[in-house]
């Protein structure tokens, strides 16, 4: 099921000229869900998250605010974007900056390589460019302003005035890579997904590419080109190599083996990226790794946008709500149990407080934390606070165990596809079922009878294990909810640590040893009170 034996997981670096919002913490959570399942499930697992700090938006941005470009980034770095990691509970590997060392001389050797290669000219160069996007914008994304900016050609994505610069700039040989890029897509129809990326992304490479600016001329703030400082490196040319440059590839061997020990491990990678910077990612860069005679990624899966009142997350729209205004609420695994299961992974979805705060309730307090709560308590009540001794198991208690195998197996299937919502959704299956079944057993009244000792030993040993097989596979979406239910039921002296269990094995059952001491538990997910006009 899991066949690779290491998994390279990357989310796009982020630009870092204003503080995160909830679009970006959606990428890092479905990431790091990704990336902690194939942990578990025994794969060695790299997962790389970082930041974007060169180009002339930033360079813009930190003299509005009367502060170089570096004290610019590292105050945001520093003040905005490692606590977002941290409130969000990322467990990444690695973290990245454009102005790190390791990448910059990456970056140069890099391009040394291609224009040794004789893939990159210089040439004169006129076209619109959008400060925002940090690209010279293909026609498809230029329209008419209107309002303010009626006269003036605008970014689609912006909406702002587009700038027409004229320069003589360094190009990339992009356009000699059309065939080759077409026939990679054909060759491997899982490179781009979902499918409606992949055609996107096609019909665009079968317009006719033309070749790449990759150098400005005009301010400095960016990596020198090395055969010719008076240039800085375009800063999408830059940030993409940062996949490779995390993995040491300044120290790789020039020719077809890398030399990097990181680099031949963990390489080709599975980027997570939103789906406006999808051509980036499965045009540009492919063509920039078959130039320099590395392999392609492994796949580009490109996600839908977070919507709010219908519009994309955006702070200059005034739409970017901070993480940790609903961290802050709901707790952070209600937040990432929402964005996973809430939103299909790879479709655009919704964000409302009114949202949020039903799932919080019905699904994660009533359905999971109310389930754990009765079960232990009574555990408590009628075994002491210890795990029963099951008897001969009934056909009800059968369809649970079978349940449980069965949850287990598709769940890692869906996570193989990268699908992350219906690995959530089947692994909620087996939370309703043993609602149910509890429902339909009535231990408190089986508890009346002693005749009928053992059949509630059984039922509620049955219930347990269950919440067993629900700690280990909830675990990479909700990570402390699922840790401080794998103590309170005594797996850790009895199994280990909850990060050393396999999770395609979950399933299995009877693994709690009857008399396993248990302890009491908190309420997993308590009664939430929104603020008055938090959820508006």
């Amino acid at each position: 099921m899991f066949k690779h034996q290491t998994k390279y997981f990357t989310t796009p670096i982020f630009y870092v000229n204003d503080a995160p919002h909830i679009g970006h913490a959606y990428t890092e959570v479905a990431a790091d869900v990704l990336a902690r399942w194939h942990r578990a499930a025994g794969v060695d697992t790299r997962f790389l998250t970082g930041t974007d700090e060169h180009g002339q938006k930033i360079l813009r941005t930190a003299e509005a605010n009367g502060a170089s470009p570096k004290e610019w980034v590292d105050r945001l770095v520093a003040q905005e974007w490692r606590p977002m990691l941290e409130n969000l509970n990322i467990a990444n590997d690695d973290f990245i900056r454009t102005t790190d060392a390791r990448h910059e001389a990456g970056v140069a050797k890099f391009l040394q390589r291609l224009y040794d290669k004789g893939y990159i000219y210089e040439g004169e160069f006129e076209a619109l460019y959008c400060v925002g996007c940090e690209e010279f914008k293909p026609k498809s994304e230029i329209v008419q302003g209107a309002a303010e900016f009626t006269g003036h050609k605008v970014c689609a994505i912006h909406s702002k005035p587009l700038e027409l610069l004229q320069e003589k700039n360094y190009f990339f040989k992009m356009s000699a890579f059309q065939d080759r890029l077409l026939e990679l897509y054909e060759r491997r129809p899982d490179f781009i997904q979902p499918a409606p990326a992949r055609n996107e992304v096609i019909a665009f490479v079968q317009q006719d590419l033309t070749d790449l600016s990759i150098s400005r001329n005009t301010f400095n703030w960016g990596v020198p080109i090395p055969w010719d400082e008076s240039h800085v490196t375009y800063v999408w040319f830059d940030a993409l190599l940062n996949y490779i440059t995390a993995l040491e590839y300044s120290t790789s061997v020039v020719g077809d083996e890398p030399g990097s020990v990181a680099l031949a491990k963990y390489w080709p990678a599975v980027h997570i990226v939103g789906k406006d910077i999808l051509r980036f990612h499965a045009v540009i860069w492919p063509a920039m790794l078959m130039a320099a005679e590395l392999a392609e990624p492994e796949c580009v899966f490109a996600h839908g946008w977070l919507l709010v009142g219908g519009e994309k997350m955006s702070k200059s729209k005034l739409t970017g709500i901070a993480p940790h205004e609903i961290t802050g609420t709901f707790g952070v695994d209600a937040v990432r149990y929402y964005f996973m299961r809430a939103i299909n992974f790879g479709q655009d979805g919704s964000f409302s407080w009114e949202d949020i705060a039903a799932r919080y309730q019905a699904e994660l307090a009533n359905g999971f934390g109310n389930l754990v709560s009765r079960v232990l308590a009574m555990n408590a009540k009628y075994f002491d606070a210890k795990q029963p001794e099951s008897g001969d198991l009934t056909g009800a208690d059968k369809q649970i165990s079978e349940l449980a195998a069965r949850v287990t197996s598709l769940a890692n299937e869906h996570i193989t596809k990268y699908a992350i919502h219906e690995a959530i959704a089947v692994v909620w299956q087996l939370v309703d079922a043993l609602n149910g079944y509890i429902t339909e057993q009535e231990p408190w009244q089986l508890a009346k009878d002693e005749a009928q000792r053992v059949r509630l030993a059984t039922v509620l040993a049955t219930a347990t294990e269950g919440l067993r097989v629900l700690a280990q596979l909830l675990a990479p979406v909700i990570p402390e909810a699922a840790a401080k239910l794998w103590r309170s039921l005594g797996a850790v002296a009895v199994l280990g640590e909850l990060s050393e269990q396999n999770i395609a094995a979950a399933g299995q059952w009877h693994k709690l040893p009857a008399g396993t001491p248990q302890e009491a538990l908190p309420a997993l997910f308590p009664r939430v009170e929104l603020a008055a006009g938090v959820k508006k």
